[in-house]
């Protein structure tokens, strides 16, 4: 891809990015009568959530249902059969087909719900062939809104329930007949109308509402406006821009292609500019963008499916144990750009390029629906309810300033946009509903637990490499939110088997299904930010990984001990665990890059990465031998830059 500035890499380009790396933006472009109907059910989609979010009397599996419906109806109508007919602008006769269906599904409960709550247990013939034709429609669906690896999965794990007779070894189980299996799909609660598409209809779309809201208030600009009167002036500011936009930009966004693109189409032409290589300023961009789904308040929507999957802690406990990870991770990213800029003697933006500080913080104000999650959460508030209440505040919040006032048309968009972004959130959870519900049922679960505690030998460090790896696997072109469903239900009880803290043992698979998405081979974080930097893109993903390399090793830390997760620690604690890992960051971030106050030679590098990990260790001994290495390498660093300095000195003499 040739070379764009600012300027030149425009709206036009960034939806050609998004349809090509997400999933999401895959859509037909509708004009005139079945842009309004696809247009008036988007909203029709928001109103029905907000209205059962408020009154709280819809029972769980009519709610379910009509949020089923909803959403396999827009899907159909809005996401093509294939790429190639991404942006056509025609309805095709089978999707009109499947749209029906949909909604003959959406409605079928609803309409015999008393019928199959006395009958529970059997399935009349009706029930059968509705629950088989809704379990195809999720599969399509699915791999339409989301893509083809999660639908294989859930296809796999259904043939499996099907096939138990004929498994090997410990594999084998009873087995489930075609009945018995649309039973558990479609009528009970643990199959499509499980714990994920709950979360899905209750928390999580009222977040992603809220986060649309917020868009339409210009905050993910006024991050942007921010992160430069605050970072732009530093050493490489541009990179210091774009970790400080995307970290706030991901809390209210769920997607880190999203996130890439809007934030990176500003940040990346600007790292280029100033003199960053191009896949490094791409790596830059997917690593914090990234990193958006791991930060507190909001972080990604597979966080809401945490309260539920561990059951008796609440999403503001949840926040608060992946804070100081997420603190490090992105403190990591920023030391690794600044020693990478003092290498290649990178200096901040001009200063007529940074708006004034004053100016900027004129519009603090948009922060305002932020700072009232934090608050309604921490106050005791349901999540619902701090949603709700947040959404109004955004409303009331933008009508301050006439540049930021959501009218009547921002907020009919407003609903359209928080529906449209809950549609493949929601198929994705009503998948991986198929694959819990063939868990629950088989025992699959607690097999794959134990076989992976026999397959490791029951050493701690050996499962927790296993379960990365496959959560990194699974992650692979998956959203997070089907990636952690899958990997709670089988990796995390391994962690559990092995006495790992629930809390610690959930957020390990969380942290590597969202790392999955710039971990070449496929890295789609990294290959969109490679389409915006015009780089290549392995090697932005390979940047990207260097980058967040705080990302593979603050998980096995806060496992190995969880004081990093405020877990059974004090004040005093946390101050030191804190600070020593902050070091440690440091010492890594100078390994990586070959640069602290000077180059560092290769044995310093391998002396800098040992005393990271062991600062990042939150543990005495570890601490100590990590610190007193630390200070030898600083001691080194600083006499041997005098020295240079001396001898540069004489030489000019």
């Amino acid at each position: 891809m040739e070379h764009k500035d600012e300027e030149q890499f425009g709206e036009k380009e960034q939806k050609d990015l998004l349809a090509k790396y997400d999933p999401d933006a895959r859509t037909k472009q509708y004009e005139g009568l079945l842009n309004w109907v696809v247009f008036i059910g988007l909203i029709a989609f928001s109103v029905f959530q907000i209205y059962a979010a408020i009154t709280q009397s819809i029972p769980r599996q009519t709610l379910l249902s009509i949020h089923l419906g909803f959403a396999l109806t827009l899907v159909f109508l809005l996401f093509p059969v294939t790429k190639k007919k991404v942006g056509h602008n025609k309805l095709t006769w089978y999707d009109s087909i499947l749209a029906l269906l949909s909604i003959w599904v959406g409605a079928y409960y609803p309409l015999n719900e008393d019928r199959i709550v006395n009958t529970i247990g059997s399935i009349s013939p009706m029930d059968f062939w509705t629950g088989l034709i809704a379990i195809l429609l999720v599969l399509e669906a699915t791999r339409r809104a989301v893509g083809l690896p999660i639908m294989i999965i859930a296809v796999t794990f259904m043939a499996y329930a099907y096939f138990g007779p004929q498994m090997p070894g410990f594999l084998r189980h009873r087995g489930l007949d075609l009945e018995a299996l649309v039973n558990t799909m479609f009528i009970s609660s643990e199959g499509i109308f499980g714990t994920p598409l709950y979360v899905s209809a209750t928390f999580i779309f009222l977040f992603l509402l809220f986060g649309a809201f917020l868009v339409k208030t210009g905050i993910g600009q006024y991050f942007n406006d921010l992160a430069v009167a605050f970072a732009g002036k530093a050493i490489g500011g541009p990179a210091k821009v774009a970790i400080f936009s995307s970290a706030m930009q991901g809390t209210i966004s769920g997607s880190s292609v999203a996130n890439v693109v809007t934030s990176g189409s500003f940040t990346i032409p600007m790292m280029k500019r100033l003199g960053y290589r191009k896949e490094f300023a791409g790596g830059v961009e997917a690593a914090a963008s990234t990193g958006g789904q791991l930060m507190p308040p909001i972080m990604g929507a597979a966080a809401f499916l945490m309260v539920e999957f561990i059951g008796g802690v609440t999403y503001w406990e949840i926040a608060k144990a992946a804070t100081i990870p997420a603190l490090l991770y992105f403190a990591g990213i920023w030391i690794i750009t600044h020693f990478e800029a003092k290498r290649i003697g990178l200096t901040g933006l001009p200063d007529s390029e940074i708006p004034k500080k004053s100016e900027v913080l004129k519009k603090i104000y948009l922060l305002t629906p932020i700072f009232a999650v934090i608050f309604l959460l921490l106050d005791g508030n349901s999540i619902i309810r701090a949603a709700l209440y947040s959404i109004v505040i955004t409303i009331l919040v933008s009508m301050i300033r006439k540049d930021t006032r959501i009218n009547i048309r921002k907020f009919f968009d407003g609903l359209a946009d928080g529906a449209r972004t809950a549609l493949s959130v929601a198929v994705a959870t009503a998948c991986a509903g198929i694959i819990v519900g063939v868990v629950t049922r088989t025992g699959l679960g607690l097999k794959l637990a134990n076989g992976l505690v026999e397959l490791s030998g029951g050493i701690l460090l050996l499962t927790l490499f296993f379960t990365m790896f496959a959560a990194i696997i699974l992650g692979m072109g998956s959203p997070t939110t089907a990636n952690y469903v899958i990997t709670a239900t089988i990796a995390a009880p391994a962690l559990i088997l092995l006495d790992v803290p629930p809390l610690a043992a959930h957020l390990f698979v969380f942290y590597f299904g969202i790392v999955a998405d710039i971990t070449p081979p496929v890295a789609l974080a990294a290959f969109a930010a490679a389409g915006v930097s015009g780089g290549e893109p392995i090697r932005t993903g390979v940047n990207a990984a260097k980058l967040a390399i705080g990302a593979f090793i603050i998980p096995y830390m806060f496992v190995l001990s969880p004081q990093l997760l405020l877990i059974d620690t004090n004040a005093g604690e946390i101050t030191l665990s804190v600070i020593t890992a902050l070091a440690g960051m440091t010492a890594i971030g100078a390994a990586v890059i070959g640069y602290w106050y000077r180059p560092v030679h290769p044995v310093e590098r391998i002396l800098a990465l040992a005393a990271g990990i062991m600062l990042i260790y939150p543990e005495g001994i570890t601490d100590l031998l990590g610190a007193g290495l630390f200070v030898a390498l600083l001691i080194i660093q600083f006499v041997w830059k005098r020295k240079g300095k001396d001898n540069l000195q004489t030489a000019k003499a």
